[in-house]
């Protein structure tokens, strides 16, 4: 009892405590044109022992100091392109706002700077590295994709920009969200003279920074902040051209911007496979344009027909909206050799494939986030996504085993699916005063639905028993939905000036129900009237997870720590009525600890230290047991048994950008375990699963079935080192990785382990020479080292290299020629693959109109008609090398005219020798 009373007399002096701070909070605004500074730097330092707290504005350019104690403050503010501010705050007992604070433009200061030498390439702002735009020249019509190429740790990879060596998956326009899912597109349709400086950060949820806790969902951002005297206009792009062999394109992309108002609107109709239409490229001429769904260059020759308008603006002083709608209608034609070699024996499997694939979709977001007052904040965010696929694919493959032919077979899919999905997101946060208590409150929900049909035709000939061989005609009707919404209650509360804990409550459900039935076609009666049990499906489940657990977080001016730990409580349940009656009942319990240390050993240096754990479950097409013969070799059935994944990850992060030098070094490693891994149990003999009785083995075929399995992981490092060469006047980067995975297998009841090892070095060098002459160059090496634990003998060792040129130079009096070289070496891979080829574009423009606005090029694509697309994949079981349709050489004539208008300032003539360096004095 005694110590119950001194436990309450510490509370009772905590909230003591808790009386005598308070917070102090403001916004930074341009003195020039009342529009706000995101990400500028604030310092509150306190009079009597010099202790500091550091923050950085929001995307709306507010600010906010919690617990701040009583006494005598200065606060100061510093922004590139702005004046440093300072002012004097009195912190008594009731919280301090100081209102819109404005800061003078800092232009004559920097000019100064820059006549007596380089213009700074930027600064670190604790997680925010900060590039000034100025240091990085460009031609005169180039987009925002070509200036953060040119800057330290920001690399192309696959097709993906990388910020940092992460995928950049969100891009923001002056603290405002780029609303839509394309982050390629809205870097390329930015113009780079329209750029101040651009921010590279990783962004939290909206969930963390309403909270104030963070969840862990962080995404690679980068944010453009613009000219202040250029946000208030339009400027874009329109093209158009037809070539050789009937190629054409006709694309626009036009931005308008009038405070905090952002309209994008783009268009484009192509068959010269590309997927958007980039103001910085001449189209026609050039790879960037043509890259695909998940980067490189995609394969087949596609014809695309787009639509997109983006939104984005402030309805009153406490409403922020943005929409964004997109039409995509594609027709891919694909022809693909495939030859994969199996792990665990002398079999093979090679692939001669034709796929067409017919899509047309609209997608919509919004995102509406109204800042109630000054404690409470609302945001919804609905996605509407409605989608028709059409396909077919026709398959002629073979098995071979020790040099003889096991069997060949010959099979087709037509398929038409239509699918749905909606999802909305509703987050209210509430600030109790000042009492440092926060309520967050989050709701999703989700709904997704298919609906199609297939048409399956197949011949296969059994060269091993002749009797055997196989005809199928067959109908499959697939209706499959699932819906999910999932709840989050947080409630924090500071414990004292620098810690704050909180608890948190969530619970989520998911319910999928997938009918699947197979006919087989009666010829008698012309129709699909057989109904065929055994390949068809019906399977309902349904899953229910709840956590609870306590968050610790400590803030000081060097280290951030914050601490997790949740308790999952999780139920699968599941029915089955085809191809006979089952039930399904699981249980899962499990802790969930998670972990974040920052230190900060200056304002340019810092560590981050990151652990997180979850749970996955798995898919409904995982857990149906039915056999699904789409690929007669192939088959594959699902496990009702599978167990859910729990994974840990690691991730820890330095920093060094030294401002004096201009040298900037990055460096990071990365790491995934996992247990309970959801991989592949293959058969080739001897199945322990009932088959079907009217299933005809096909000899060399292997039966794919989902398992859990322990023993996944793997680690990747990188870093980034870059610095600018003045001798000739570049900006040189060098980046690498070293990666290693290892992926759990079963085949034939025996475990393999694939061993990937990967060692990655490139080299850039990019101009910073002038206006009129912009280079790129960069290369980049892998090697791979394939290991398996089974048949040791089929391990292989490939390389890969990769070597590209970017040149944009202006010849003479609007004369412009455009070169995209690429060199491609393979070593390693299969027989009949080609292995290296060289990529030659290039494009021969003059510029016409007054201000040059407009121009007239001719361009090759694909010179030397070289061009190939080779992937490698590695899996458990097998190596394999995909050779794809690419589209080779044409010549296109095309005519392009810029579109630019600004209200506060005219953009700078195209024949203007300073280009963006002589706009408005500015640089």
């Amino acid at each position: 009892m005694k110590r119950l009373f001194t436990f309450f007399l510490m509370l009772v002096a905590v909230a003591q405590a808790y009386g005598q701070t308070t917070s102090v909070s403001g916004s930074v605004q341009s003195a020039a044109d009342n529009t706000a500074l995101p990400g500028a730097n604030v310092v509150l330092t306190r009079t009597s022992d010099a202790t500091k707290s550091v923050t950085a504005t929001d995307g709306e350019g507010r600010f906010r100091f919690e617990r701040v104690a009583q006494g005598q403050y200065t606060l100061e503010i510093n922004y590139i392109g702005f004046q440093n501010f300072s002012r004097k705050v009195q912190v008594a007992g009731k919280p301090v706002e100081l209102g819109q604070l404005m800061l003078q433009d800092g232009a004559t200061a920097i000019k100064e700077v820059q006549i007596i030498g380089r213009a700074p390439l930027g600064e670190q702002k604790g997680d925010t590295s900060q590039f000034n735009a100025k240091a990085f020249k460009t031609a005169p019509d180039a987009s925002a994709e070509d200036l953060v190429t040119k800057m330290p740790g920001v690399t192309v990879q696959d097709g993906k920009i990388q910020a940092q060596g992460e995928d950049v998956q969100q891009v923001m326009i002056d603290g405002k969200r780029y609303t839509g899912e394309d982050v390629n597109s809205a870097v390329r349709n930015l113009s780079a003279d329209m750029v101040e400086s651009v921010q590279v950060f990783d962004g939290q949820s909206d969930r963390a920074s309403f909270s104030g806790f963070d969840d862990g969902n962080r995404v690679k951002t980068l944010n453009f902040v613009t000219k202040k005297e250029l946000r208030h206009g339009y400027a874009g792009k329109a093209s158009a051209g037809y070539g050789t062999d009937d190629r054409y394109m006709v694309g626009a992309s036009v931005n308008y911007f009038k405070g905090d108002q952002r309209i994008t609107l783009t268009g484009l109709t192509n068959n010269i496979n590309m997927f958007d239409f980039s103001i910085g490229e001449t189209p026609g001429g050039g790879m960037r344009g043509r890259r695909g769904w998940g980067g490189g260059s995609p394969d087949g020759i596609i014809k695309t027909n787009t639509f997109g308008l983006n939104y984005n603006d402030n309805w009153g002083k406490k409403m922020e909206v943005g929409g964004n709608y997109n039409y995509s209608g594609r027709d891919v034609v694909n022809n693909q050799y495939r030859f994969r070699d199996y792990v665990n024996s002398d079999t093979s499997y090679t692939e001669n494939s034709l796929n067409q694939d017919i899509s047309d979709s609209h997608r919509f977001n919004f995102r509406l986030q109204y800042n109630i007052n000054e404690n409470n904040r609302l945001l919804v965010t609905p996605r509407l996504t409605v989608e028709r696929t059409q396909s077919f694919t026709s398959r002629n493959a073979t098995t071979n085993a020790e040099g003889n032919e096991l069997s060949n077979s010959l099979n087709s899919d037509d398929t038409d699916n239509a699918s749905l999905y909606f999802s909305n997101n509703i987050l209210f946060s509430h600030r109790f005063g000042d009492s440092g208590r926060i309520l967050t409150t989050e709701l999703n929900t989700s709904y997704n639905s298919t609906e199609g049909d297939t048409y399956q035709l197949e011949d296969t000939r059994n060269l091993v028993e002749p009797e055997r061989d196989v005809t199928r005609n067959q109908y499959l009707n697939l209706d499959r939905s699932n819906l999910a919404w999932s709840g989050n209650l947080d409630y924090s509360q500071r414990l004292g000036e620098q810690s704050r804990l909180q608890l948190e409550y969530n619970i989520r459900n998911q319910q999928n129900d997938a009918d699947r039935r197979t006919y087989d076609y009666v010829e008698s009666e012309n129709a699909y009237n057989d109904f065929n049990s055994p390949l068809s499906n019906t399977f309902q489940s349904d899953y229910l997870a709840q956590s609870f657990g306590p968050s610790y977080q400590f803030r000081s001016d060097k280290a951030n720590l914050q601490l997790n730990a949740r308790y999952q409580y999780a139920t699968l349940q599941g029915e089955r009525i085809f191809p006979e009656d089952y039930t399904l009942k699981r249980s899962f319990t499990n802790v969930l600890p998670s972990a974040e240390y920052e230190y900060k050993f200056s304002k340019s240096r810092n560590l981050r230290i990151n652990f997180r754990t979850s749970t996955d479950v798995p898919s409904v097409e995982q857990l149906q047991n039915v056999l699904n013969i789409s690929n007669p070799l192939q088959p594959r059935i699902g496990n009702p048994s599978l167990d859910q994944e729990y994974q840990n990850r690691l991730y820890m992060r330095f920093r060094n950008f030294n401002a004096e030098t201009n040298q900037v070094f990055y460096m990071g490693i990365f790491g995934t375990m996992t247990q309970n891994y959801i991989t592949n149990s293959i058969y080739t003999r001897d199945i322990p699963f009932e088959l079907p009785e009217s299933y005809t083995y096909r000899p060399g075929a292997r039966f794919y079935r989902p398992v859990n399995l322990d023993g996944y992981w793997s680690v990747r490092s990188f870093f980034n080192y870059g610095q600018p060469v003045n001798f000739i006047s570049s900006n040189f980067n060098m980046h690498g990785s070293v990666g290693y995975s290892r992926t759990p297998g079963m085949i034939d009841e025996l475990i393999n382990y694939a061993n990937n090892t990967n060692f990655r070095l490139g080299l850039n060098i990019s101009s910073n020479i002038s206006e009129k002459v912009d280079f790129n160059v960069f290369t980049n090496g892998s090697y791979n080292i394939v290991k398996n634990t089974l048949r040791t003998n089929q391990n292989s060792n490939y390389y890969n290299h990769s070597t590209n040129l970017r040149l944009n130079t202006i010849l003479w009096k609007g004369l412009v020629y455009r070169t995209e070289l690429r060199h491609e070496y393979n070593s390693g891979l299969s027989a009949g693959v080609d292995n290296s080829y060289v990529l030659w574009n290039m494009s021969l423009g003059k510029k016409i109109f007054k201000n040059q606005r407009g121009e007239i090029s001719l361009s090759v694509n694909d010179l030397l008609k070289q061009n190939v697309s080779i992937n490698r994949n590695i899996a458990s079981d097998y190596v394999e090398d995909v050779q794809s349709t690419v589209l080779q050489r044409y010549f296109m004539l095309t005519f392009t005219y810029n579109l630019r208008k600004f209200f506060s300032g005219e953009a700078p003539d195209m024949e203007d020798e300073g280009g963006r360096g002589q706009w408005r004095g500015r640089h």
